[in-house]
């Protein structure tokens, strides 16, 4: 039976559905997990759309998905590989009655994870075009309702159109940023005394490039800071100064650069205090490195 078409009006139940689906995601992934993103017309507040949670995973290798692939199965997905996109990982749950889908990315995929981003961004942000988007499909779901093709190739033109004003905007740094900083958090094995990846930093410089480091800590109490060790490599290839900064916790959410660490950014050029720390990824609050020393 063709697949059944329907587009409801917003609901807020599903942000939690997606919740639930993220943990059961994580847990199949595991370390190979870099993020996870609700994205779609469900994850857009105010928007109607077909009930399916769409989901963004975005990971350091899609051979290890692959190795995997079976477990998706006993959560009720099928999978079928990249499914006309390159690159790509693709899962359906839900049958003709679909409920969920989930499109996996591998973290160098800027091109495909951006467009997604941006896409669920614009929308968020610009009513106008989200009460014409959702018409648009209330209309091609009453006039195809069991033909995913027509519906598809209706509101084409309408996505495309709003794909490229999205992209035209979105500013994607702090995502790509994030994004580095996962990368490379991971626990390395080097000596039964030293502790390697727990925490990760990503910076922008001046000139546009981005720089990584993550924490080393010995028993000797000697450590390096994440932040410092990005810094080194910033230092290294020849820039100093910084623009924006990430740095990653133990648990994946953002925190704040120690305060030795703020103390080194203040010391790198006059132009310190005007670095800017992202506090919180999914809110994007900012703060910048001046205003915690008023009286530098």
């Amino acid at each position: 039976m063709p697949q059944h078409i329907t587009v409801l009006d917003y609901n807020p139940e599903w942000p939690l559905k997606y919740e639930q689906e993220k943990e059961k995601i994580s847990a199949i992934l595991k370390g190979n997990c870099i993020t996870i993103y609700h994205i779609g017309s469900t994850s857009v507040p105010g928007l109607a759309a077909k009930p399916i949670i769409d989901i963004m995973a975005v990971v350091r290798s899609l051979e290890q998905v692959d190795i995997v692939s079976g477990d998706f199965s006993s959560i009720g997905y099928e999978y079928l590989g990249e499914f006309g996109i390159a690159g790509r990982r693709y899962l359906r749950k839900g049958g003709d009655e679909r409920t969920h889908q989930i499109h996996i990315f591998h973290a160098d995929d800027w091109n495909n994870i951006g467009r997604h981003l941006a896409f669920r961004d614009y929308m968020r942000t610009h009513k106008k075009e989200r009460d014409e988007y959702a018409q648009i499909k209330k209309i091609l779901a009453q006039n195809f309702p069991y033909d995913i093709d027509r519906y598809c190739e209706g509101k084409e033109d309408f996505v495309r159109r709003m794909e490229e004003q999205a992209l035209s905007q979105y500013d994607g740094t702090w995502d790509k940023l994030y994004i580095a900083a996962r990368k490379v958090q991971y626990e390395r094995k080097s000596s039964h005394l030293l502790e390697v990846g727990s925490v990760s930093v990503a910076l922008l410089t001046e000139k546009g490039d981005i720089c990584v480091g993550v924490c080393m800590d010995a028993t000797c109490s000697l450590r390096m800071c994440a932040e410092r060790n990005a810094i080194a490599n910033m230092i290294t290839n020849g820039e100093n100064q910084i623009v924006k900064i990430v740095v990653v916790m133990s648990d994946g959410k953002v925190g704040m650069p120690c305060r030795t660490c703020q103390k080194f950014f203040m010391q790198l050029d006059k132009d310190a205090g005007k670095i800017e720390i992202l506090c919180d990824y999914a809110t994007k609050k900012v703060i910048q490195l001046g205003k915690l020393f008023q009286d530098w």
